[in-house]
C-alpha cells in the first residue's frame, strides 16, 4: 500500500477497479491520469480551499461534495471516505494504511472495493 494512493477525498486509489485492472491502469488521481485524452477533472481533488492535501484539512470539512461521495460510497460499496479522513486524522496516514492492508489485502490478493473481486498483489 502507498500513500500518494490514498487520495484527498479519503479514497484508497488501490481499491478501485481502475487502478487493479489487468488494461488500462488507473495510476491513481495526482497522477495526471486522462479519459479520452483530457484530464480528470475532480472537484475533490482540484479543491483549492482545503489548506493541505486532505480533505479534513478544510475549514468546511464535511463539504457537500464529501457528504455526497460518502453517502454514494456507503449505500453501493460500504465504504466511507469520511470515516477514512477522519481516521487519518486522527491516527495518521501510517496507521490507516496499516488497517487498510489488513482490511482488503490477505494471501489471494487485494479485494477491489467496487467489484468485491481478489486482484493479484
Amino acid at each position: 500500500m502507498e500513500a500518494k494512493l490514498i487520495a484527498p477525498c479519503g479514497m484508497n486509489c488501490g481499491l478501485c477497479l481502475n487502478y487493479l485492472r489487468a488494461e488500462n491502469k488507473c495510476p491513481g488521481c495526482f497522477s495526471g491520469r486522462k479519459v479520452n485524452g483530457k484530464p480528470i477533472e475532480c472537484g475533490r481533488r482540484k479543491c483549492t480551499k482545503r489548506t493541505g492535501y486532505f480533505c479534513f484539512e478544510c475549514t468546511q470539512f464535511p463539504c457537500l461534495s464529501i457528504k455526497k461521495l460518502d453517502e454514494r460510497y456507503r449505500l453501493r460499496y460500504g465504504m466511507s471516505e469520511i470515516e477514512n479522513l477522519r481516521f487519518i486524522q486522527n491516527k495518521g496516514l501510517e496507521a490507516f494504511m496499516l488497517e487498510e492492508q489488513k482490511k482488503w489485502i490477505n494471501e489471494d490478493g487485494i479485494l477491489c472495493v467496487h467489484d468485491q473481486k481478489r486482484y493479484p498483489k
